[in-house]
């Protein structure tokens, strides 16, 4: 979301030498950069096309040495609570049935339905996310954190959802823990970027914090989650990440 990018753009300007842009595509892509490394920052775009779209350019067109993907998601598993964050170990298309051709979800002719993350990259990345989270009245300020209810937010890994379709309805989501019961989160993007990726062997993780439950209450208030909550924590994990030795 634009709200997210504002940030990550405002901090590399704060790095020094700000940052250029670069139009590709009808992309607005920006180079810099923050805690001493070169980074590229975009917007993905919504649905699966778009991110791929934008990963492809990323590798081939940037020669990116990874892709770090963030943004929110609605939670799934049991447990997973709005303001957590979910840290992917593998992503799937829920959308995908080219039955009975092939089993369902799975990906025609690569043989399978799921796309692992870059093992270290997402330790990593959850290790950042566990510090930027251990202090959210920090983070977010004691004001979002009352708002939201953000007293004790976790970080999650496992099995990521895409597809194109916002799951705003019980039933939507009820149907989803049924087919895939690991599943812990599900959104629009990661695994197009994901097949992406492994396609161009290009190291790839996922990073997605909950803003709700994937219900009929999901669109309530949900920019002003991205904007108060989301953005924040995104900018912060990243921050943290960087610091590491990667």
């Amino acid at each position: 979301m634009q709200q997210e990018l504002a940030l990550v753009l405002a901090r590399m300007q704060q790095a020094g030498g700000g940052a250029r842009r670069e139009r590709v595509a009808g992309r607005d892509f920006w180079r810099g950069q923050w805690q001493g490394r070169e980074v590229v920052a975009v917007l993905s775009g919504i649905g699966k096309v778009a991110a791929a779209t934008t990963a492809a350019l990323l590798a081939e067109r940037f020669a990116v040495a990874c892709v770090v993907f963030t943004g929110a998601a609605g939670g799934l598993a049991p447990g997973v609570a709005v303001g957590d964050v979910v840290v992917a170990a593998e992503l799937l298309q829920h959308d995908m049935d080219a039955s009975p051709l092939f089993p369902r979800y799975e990906v025609p002719l690569y043989g399978r339905a799921r796309f692992a993350a870059d093992p270290a990259l997402s330790q990593a990345l959850a290790q950042a996310a566990r510090h930027a989270l251990a202090r959210p009245r920090v983070t977010l300020g004691k004001d979002a954190v009352a708002e939201f209810a953000l007293h004790r937010p976790r970080v999650h890994r496992g099995l990521i959802a895409s597809g194109d379709r916002f799951i705003a309805t019980r039933a939507e989501s009820d149907a989803l823990r049924q087919a895939l019961p690991d599943a812990l989160a599900v959104e629009m993007e990661g695994a197009a970027a994901a097949q992406v990726c492994h396609d161009l062997a290009v190291p790839f993780a996922a990073l997605r914090i909950i803003s709700d439950r994937a219900d009929d209450s999901a669109h309530a208030d949900f920019l002003r989650f991205i904007d108060r909550v989301a953005s924040r924590y995104s900018l912060a994990v990243i921050q943290a990440w960087l610091t590491l030795d990667v």
